[in-house]
């Protein structure tokens, strides 16, 4: 095991840190990031909905919801360029770039028009999370481009000129080939690019929404988090997924169908992370009650209070990572729990989630019942606790009388 770890140490953390760093994963991540605060409005919204349930006076919120959620890639066009010019140092491209990226965005995204010209019409749905994978890509050729005329200057150094004036005529050459993309795409070519990259990422979709694709990715969300990796490091390939996914069930909720997608922020942070990602809380519950140690002990009262709202960064950090007593048993979570879960789901035992709740951060299990109101949905989380903290004690047992020794001999 020992030899394994350090292979891991060597030779697979060093690249998978690397890939972390990457310009246009950082970039992305931090786009992803900063949206999120319109994503939790759109969740406030769906927990401030739920006396609609029983008064039929309760006004309709949803709109306050689309308004949030339902431009999300629009907002991600903006952000993906106007970060990648920060990364960059290209401060006074960085507005420019994120509205010539909106521009080609909906230039891309199926306008329609009516006979006079003079008025556009858009699907909503292609606009919000249906749309984030056409908006990263979109935002990422209009940073290249800006990036390629970040140095270039209609003007020498010495101009008279005001620099206001002369960053407003050096960027219209960019602007124009940025939208010109667009123009001859859409209009000359006729060519539906948006449902291009849509069926370009279908089989991924797909694919994460099958219980072997849903066990898979989690597996390695744990296994890369137990090597210190956060997660986000994904977060272009999951994240809209994961909301695509949230705004099908309820549209299909909606027109009277079943909500399909498993996928979702909605179910795995809601059942198989139970204190966050590895399902965390039953080791320090452990830690906290049945520990012996000194250091185990102290671990356990520290990480309590976050463990409670779904935050593991102090127990991962603090006693997982790197840590071959503790990294095995976090992977064996990250196969099992996603299992039971995509099982019980497909099995039709709960009812999918379909509205959307990203505060992930309410504590168990109330946010089960929150996403998929039901007794069956409590009966899962509980299963998925017992099962999380069976995992861990052998695990744990022989940790913590490795440092109880150590401690004794000290």
């Amino acid at each position: 095991m020992n030899s394994f770890i350090n292979v891991l140490n060597t030779k697979f953390a060093p690249k998978a840190q690397k890939v972390a760093n990457n310009q246009w994963i950082v970039t992305i991540k931090n786009s992803i990031l900063e949206v999120l605060p319109f994503i939790f409005v759109g969740s406030l919204i769906t927990l401030l909905e739920i006396p609609s349930n029983f008064w039929k006076w309760w006004p309709d919120l949803s709109p306050i919801s689309s308004f949030t959620f339902g431009l999300v890639s629009i907002f991600i066009a903006f952000l993906v360029p106007f970060n990648f010019m920060e990364f960059k140092k290209i401060n006074k491209q960085r507005i420019i770039a994120g509205l010539s990226s909106i521009a080609l965005f909906l230039m891309l995204a199926n306008p329609s028009w009516d006979k006079t010209g003079s008025v556009i019409s858009y699907q909503f749905s292609e606009l919000g999370a249906g749309g984030m994978f056409v908006a990263l890509i979109v935002g990422v050729y209009a940073a290249l481009i800006m990036e390629l005329f970040g140095k270039f200057s209609f003007f020498s150094e010495d101009t008279s000129l005001p620099d206001f004036v002369t960053s407003w005529f050096d960027s219209m050459l960019p602007i124009a080939l940025v939208i010109a993309t667009g123009w001859i795409l859409t209009y000359i070519l006729h060519f539906d690019f948006y449902q291009l990259i849509i069926n370009i990422f279908s089989p991924l979709t797909k694919f994460l929404d099958t219980w072997w694709g849903f066990t898979l990715f989690l597996f390695f969300t744990c296994f890369i988090y137990s090597m210190g990796i956060s997660g986000w490091v994904l977060a272009a390939v999951d994240q809209p997924v994961m909301f695509a996914g949230i705004a099908a069930n309820a549209k299909a909720v909606a027109a009277g169908h079943a909500a399909t997608h498993i996928f979702t922020s909605e179910i795995i942070y809601s059942f198989p992370w139970i204190g966050g990602v590895g399902c965390t809380m039953p080791l320090v519950l452990l830690m906290l009650f049945l520990a012996k140690s000194k250091r185990l002990k102290a671990l356990g009262k520290a990480c309590i209070l976050p463990s409670i709202f779904n935050i593991n960064e102090p127990v991962v950090f603090g006693t997982i990572v790197w840590n071959p007593y503790l990294m095995l048993p976090l992977w064996i979570n990250g196969i099992v729990l996603p299992l039971i879960t995509a099982f019980w789901f497909k099995a039709g035992l709960s009812p999918i989630p379909h509205a959307l709740m990203q505060m992930w951060y309410i504590p168990f299990p109330f946010v089960s019942w929150i996403v998929s109101p039901a007794v069956s949905a409590l009966l899962l989380a509980l299963i998925l606790f017992l099962v999380g903290g069976l995992i861990y004690y052998p695990f744990f047992k022989v940790y913590d009388k490795s440092l109880m020794d150590q401690e004794k001999a000290d």
